[in-house]
């Protein structure tokens, strides 16, 4: 009898569960949402208790948490962070603002659908999002990646093109190389 095939869905099965209880998240704080993920992660709701840290790093991080608008210029960085992430690696958009432009969503400088330059594991509705609903997205977020669900870095490089060609059409002096992996 083969075993390896057991084997092998074992250790997915494994690695996912114990993988959705260490998420070393990077907030990348644009706007006026990211003054809720301080309060999450202190001593009232505790985002530790359930797994989730700080990130110093995108290096370190497995999460990217896009809190408030972008614009074109900070699309460009956080592409340059997303790819300087190690898989799996995962991003979650924070807020109104990186659902669909907020209260931004008339200017002619704001990104409006995220899903479009990055992909989008779980979205975070509210303006501001309390912490209770992030608690809720990080749950979310156990709960895909426990079930092999939250596939958004695998479906970036199988789509990169798309990606690449949405991302050119708005950022004009692109410098990235064309393949970072």
């Amino acid at each position: 009898m083969d075993y390896g095939i057991y084997q092998d869905k074992l250790t997915r099965i494994v690695s996912d569960i114990a993988r959705s209880h260490s998420l070393w998240v990077l907030a990348y704080g644009t706007g006026c949402g990211a003054i809720e993920v301080p309060a999450t992660m202190t001593s009232r709701y505790d985002a530790e208790r359930l797994g989730v840290r700080g990130a110093a790093t995108p290096r370190q991080a497995d999460v990217l948490m896009i809190t408030g608008y972008l614009t074109v210029k900070t699309l460009k960085r956080v592409i340059r962070v997303y790819e300087q992430m190690q898989d799996p690696k995962y991003v979650i958009g924070f807020g109104s603002c990186a659902i669909n432009g907020g209260m931004y969503w008339d200017s002619y400088n704001t990104i409006k659908q995220l899903d479009l330059y990055l992909p989008v594991d779980v979205y975070i509705s509210g303006c501001m999002p309390r912490p209770e609903a992030v608690l809720e997205g990080f749950a979310k977020l156990q709960e895909q990646i426990k079930a092999g669900e939250a596939i958004g870095a695998t479906k970036y490089k199988e789509n990169l093109d798309y990606y690449r060609g949405n991302q050119k059409k708005i950022i004009k002096n692109w410098d990235f190389p064309d393949y970072n992996w």
